[in-house]
């Protein structure tokens, strides 16, 4: 019986059958050709060259929002400090700020933002915070009540909005 079907071209047990003129078909072969792995690879390949650069900028701007969130609560912490002294931020000083606010980091780290410096008057001050990257920012207030942000990196990080130099 097996001899009758192969004759009709019909496979048999070994997946073997024969056509009447055409050759034995050949067992197909399991698994991927060359060339479908090698478009797979540059499928991968193009989607890293499009994700690593956008996973980068976004580490950049993580290790700012640090100092920028640091800023928020420095800024709070100088306007209560002018409410406790009838609107005079004389007073404004890193170590009375980490004192009112010990959230407020005031020492050098490489591990986490800072406030570096503070310079203040009776009706004005500015708080300048450092991120882990290198980058700069100041918040400052003006004697008409107007906040300012502005932005200073290091040549290498370029992380401010307009190069090296710029606001927030």
């Amino acid at each position: 019986m097996t001899a009758r079907l192969h004759d009709a071209g019909v496979e048999d047990e070994q997946g073997a059958g024969s056509t009447p003129g055409l050759p034995p078909r050949e067992r197909a072969q399991d698994g991927y050709s060359l060339i479908e792995l090698l478009v797979v690879c540059l499928m991968i390949g193009a989607l890293c060259a499009i994700a690593i650069p956008q996973f980068l900028s976004q580490s950049a701007k993580a290790k700012d929002v640090s100092a920028k969130e640091l800023l928020h609560g420095a800024q709070v912490t100088a306007e209560a400090i002018g409410a406790e002294n009838d609107g005079s931020y004389e007073s404004v000083t890193t170590t009375e700020l980490n004192r009112i606010e010990p959230a407020i980091a005031i020492e050098k780290s490489e591990s986490h933002a800072y406030v570096t410096t503070t310079t203040h008057s009776p009706r004005e001050y500015s708080v300048t915070a450092k991120a882990t990257d290198g980058t700069e920012l100041t918040l400052s207030r003006n004697t008409a009540g107007e906040v300012g942000r502005s932005c200073r990196s290091p040549k290498n990080v370029k992380s401010c909005s307009q190069g090296e130099t710029g606001s927030w």
